[in-house]
């Protein structure tokens, strides 16, 4: 494979962001994400310490959300694989997070609590690539179980990006089936957000 047109080298590094959301009761569903750091190539720690190829870094962070409001609850994190063993000092560095809404914002949220030397940049990288995932996540619940939900709430979208800007296609489709489905009788409307 070519990158910037020459013969990709050999790997040093990977990290990998994996996000999972799944049912958890009436009110409420987790979003998983799970950060893993892997090294190709045997590497020293800071205190000089050689290591071997494998995992430097996994970590695992599991909010529990409220359907209604996405308010995080609860919060679980996992350290499985830490450089050393003070890394594991900071594994309720999140725990401030609990009772925020993930909403626009979410991410300085995040510094704020566990940016810099209040907390790890690893599981705060993780949590600020969650923000996205509860959207997601909620969205995927949302979309199979109410009826006409983006129809409805496509507003929670326009401008997120270029194709959901305010003067899209897909937006104007979206206002035309809705004033179409008012005209019928059917509701329709809604700010975008989910109901408090």
């Amino acid at each position: 494979m070519l990158i910037f047109g020459k013969p990709m080298g050999e790997k040093y590094h990977t990290r990998s962001i994996e996000t999972g959301t799944y049912d958890y009761d009436e009110t409420r569903f987790v979003t998983e994400g799970v950060l893993t750091d892997r090294r190709f190539k045997e590497f020293h720690l800071a205190t000089g310490d050689v290591k071997k190829p494998g995992v430097l870094h996994q970590m695992v962070v599991r909010l529990l959300v409220n359907k209604a409001d996405l308010v995080i609850e609860d919060l679980e994190t996992e350290m499985r694989a830490v450089p050393r063993e003070e890394c594991r000092d900071c594994t309720h560095c999140l725990d401030g997070i609990k009772g925020a809404r993930v909403v626009g914002g979410f991410t300085a949220k995040v510094k704020e609590i566990a940016g810099g030397v209040k907390g790890c940049s690893h599981l705060a990288a993780l949590l600020t690539a969650m923000g996205p995932a509860v959207i997601q996540g909620y969205g995927a619940y949302c979309d199979h179980n109410i009826p006409d939900f983006v129809l409805d709430h496509y507003e929670f979208l326009v401008n997120t990006c270029r194709n959901w800007r305010e003067d899209s296609p897909i937006v104007a489709m979206l206002k035309e089936k809705r004033e179409a489905k008012r005209k019928a009788g059917g509701q329709g409307g809604g700010d975008g957000r989910p109901e408090r």
